[in-house]
C-alpha cells in the first residue's frame, strides 16, 4: 500500500484491461436499454453484416464495469497507466478524436490568449487550428531546406536558440518528430535549451509511434525529456484510425488534472470502445513484440530503398542526408522517394500507382512521394511497389524536370491566426487576393501542411505554388469554397 492507502500500480504488459472488460461484458449477454440504438447490431442488420456482429457486440456505452473516458477510475485508467509505462511516459491519456485533439490539448493547456509559442511553420493544420482556439501567438521558425530534394527539414538548434533569445516570454516550443519525410531534429538539445529558458516542449509525434520500440530509430519525445507528446498509435502502430495517445512527462505531474480538463473541452463524451480497445490491444502487442516488429519494418524499408535506387531516375533518400543539424536523424521506417529526376512529380507518381497499379501510398507532392511502412507490411507488397515504380520509370519516365517550386514557402506573417480568422473578411477569387491577408488556410491534403495560413500575406509565390499544385493534381483543401478557387481575406491591409 502507498501513503494514500491505494494499491500501488504494478505494470503487467501482458494485460489488456479494456479488452478483458469487454469480453466479460459480452459473455454476460447483457440486455440493453441504453445507447447505442443498434443494440449489439440487432437493430441494423446491414451494418452488422458489413462490420460483423463481433464488432457491434462491443460497440457499447460507458457503464460502471467498462469505466468512462471523461473520468476514468477503472479499466480505462489501468489501460492508460500501462500505455504510459510502455511508452516511457509519466502518464497517458487515450484520445478518440484523433491526434488532432491531442495536439490541440497540448497547445491549449500551455498557452493562454495572447501568449507566445515557438514552432516550425511546416506544422500540420491541427497545430494552426489550435492557435486559433487558444488565441495564441506563434513565433514561427522557418525550417531549413534541402535544396536538392526541395523539402523542408526540421528546426535547427541555432534557430530555436535565436527564437528563444528574441522571445524569452514564450511559453513553449513545439516540435515535429519526425516530419512527414522522416526528418528528425536534435530533439534532446532542443529540450535542453527550452527547459533552461523555462519553456515547455510539446512534440507532434503523429508519425512517431515506432520510435518508442526500436533502439535503431531516432530518439522519442519521452526519451528526450519533452513535457508532452501527441502520438498517432493508429498510423504506424496498428490501432484503429482516429485512436491516439497524449503522453505526459514527469514535469507535467502537477498539471495532469488541468490537461485532462482541457481534453474534456473538446473530446467526445461518447467514447468509442472499439477505438479504446484497439489502443489497449495495440499497446500490448507493441510492448511485447515491438522491437522485433520494427526491426523487420526497417529491414523492409532499407531493402526497398536499395532496390528503388537501382532503377534509375529515383532517389529513395535516407540517413545519408543527415547533417547533424536540421536533418539530425532519419526515421528509416519512412520510404520517401524523390521523383522529379525522372520527369514526374510526386503527385503524378502517387496517382499512377493508385489508378494503374492499385497501390495506395501516403502522399505525393511536387517533387517527392512517400510510402509509409509499418506493422502490417509484407514482402510481397514491397516487391509489388518496387516493380510498379520500375514500370512507371520505363513507361512514363523522361528528362529530369526543373525544380519549379520548393515544398516550403517562407510565410509573410502579418497577424496572428486567431486575429485573422475572427476578423471581418470578404471572399475573393484567388488571383484577386494577391497582397491581402488570408483569414483561412490553403493546403494540399495529404499531407495537410498549410501553404497559406490565416494571418499571412497572399504573395505571388504562394499563388504560383497553388496553381502548380492544382495543375499536377494535388487535392486542395482548407477554404470554405469547396473548389478552392476563392479565398476569404481580411478587410484589413
Amino acid at each position: 500500500m502507498n501513503k494514500s492507502g491505494a494499491q500501488p500500480f504494478s505494470p503487467d504488459q501482458t494485460k489488456a484491461p479494456i479488452l478483458e472488460a469487454l469480453l466479460d461484458y459480452r459473455s454476460r449477454r447483457m440486455v440493453s436499454f441504453d445507447v447505442p440504438g443498434h443494440k449489439q447490431g440487432r437493430g441494423n442488420e446491414e451494418l452488422a453484416s458489413f462490420l460483423g456482429k463481433q464488432c457491434l457486440s462491443v460497440d457499447v456505452n460507458s457503464m460502471k464495469m467498462l469505466d468512462t473516458l471523461i473520468h476514468p477510475t477503472g479499466v480505462i485508467l489501468e489501460a492508460e497507466k500501462l500505455a504510459a509505462d510502455a511508452f516511457g511516459a509519466d502518464s497517458c491519456f487515450f484520445m478518440v478524436n484523433g491526434t488532432t485533439s491531442a495536439v490541440q490539448a497540448m497547445i491549449l493547456s500551455c498557452c493562454s490568449p495572447g501568449e507566445k509559442i515557438i514552432m516550425p511553420r511546416n506544422v500540420h493544420r491541427s497545430s494552426i487550428n489550435a492557435l486559433i482556439l487558444a488565441r495564441a501567438v506563434p513565433v514561427y521558425v522557418n525550417p531549413s531546406l534541402d535544396k536538392d530534394l526541395g523539402i523542408p527539414l526540421a528546426m535547427s538548434v541555432k534557430d530555436v536558440e535565436m527564437a528563444i533569445r528574441e522571445h524569452p516570454d514564450a511559453k513553449a516550443v513545439f516540435v515535429n518528430n519526425p516530419t512527414y519525410y522522416g526528418v528528425c531534429p536534435n530533439l534532446k538539445e532542443i529540450v535542453r535549451i527550452a527547459h533552461e529558458a523555462r519553456m515547455r516542449v510539446l512534440v507532434d509525434e503523429a508519425h512517431g509511434t515506432h520510435l518508442y520500440f526500436q533502439k535503431e530509430l531516432p530518439v522519442s519525445a519521452m526519451e528526450a525529456g519533452a513535457d508532452m507528446s501527441a502520438v498517432s498509435l493508429h498510423k504506424t502502430g496498428g490501432s484503429l484510425t482516429q485512436s491516439s495517445l497524449l503522453l505526459l512527462g514527469p514535469s507535467m505531474r502537477e498539471d495532469r488534472g488541468y490537461v485532462h480538463q482541457i481534453i474534456n473541452l473538446t473530446q467526445t463524451t461518447s467514447a468509442s470502445y472499439l477505438l479504446l480497445s484497439s489502443l489497449d490491444i495495440t499497446r500490448r502487442n507493441l510492448a511485447i513484440r515491438g522491437d522485433t516488429i520494427y526491426r523487420r519494418v526497417i529491414e523492409f524499408a532499407d531493402y526497398a530503398r536499395n532496390e528503388i535506387n537501382q532503377i534509375g531516375g529515383y532517389d529513395a533518400f535516407g540517413s545519408e542526408r543527415c547533417d547533424g543539424d536540421a536533418f539530425f536523424a532519419f526515421d528509416s521506417c519512412k520510404l520517401p522517394v524523390h521523383t522529379i529526376r525522372m520527369g514526374l512529380s510526386g503527385v503524378e507518381v502517387y496517382d499512377i500507382l493508385r489508378d494503374e497499379y492499385d497501390i495506395q501510398i501516403e502522399f505525393g507532392d511536387m517533387l517527392n512521394c512517400l510510402a509509409i511502412l509499418s506493422v502490417g507490411d509484407r514482402p510481397v507488397a514491397i516487391e509489388r511497389l518496387i516493380a510498379a515504380l520500375s514500370d512507371i520509370r520505363f513507361r512514363y519516365g523522361g528528362e529530369p524536370a526543373k525544380h519549379l517550386v520548393n515544398e516550403y514557402i517562407p510565410p509573410v506573417v502579418v497577424m496572428t491566426p486567431a486575429a485573422a480568422f475572427y476578423a471581418s473578411s470578404e471572399q475573393l477569387p484567388l488571383d484577386a487576393c494577391e497582397g491581402r491577408i488570408a483569414s483561412e488556410s490553403v493546403m494540399c491534403y495529404p499531407p495537410g501542411i498549410p501553404i497559406l495560413a490565416p494571418g499571412e500575406r497572399v504573395t505571388p509565390e504562394v499563388l504560383s505554388y497553388i496553381r502548380f499544385a492544382r495543375e499536377k493534381g494535388s487535392k486542395m483543401t482548407g477554404t470554405e469554397d469547396e473548389a478552392v478557387e476563392k479565398l476569404y481575406v481580411t478587410n484589413e491591409s
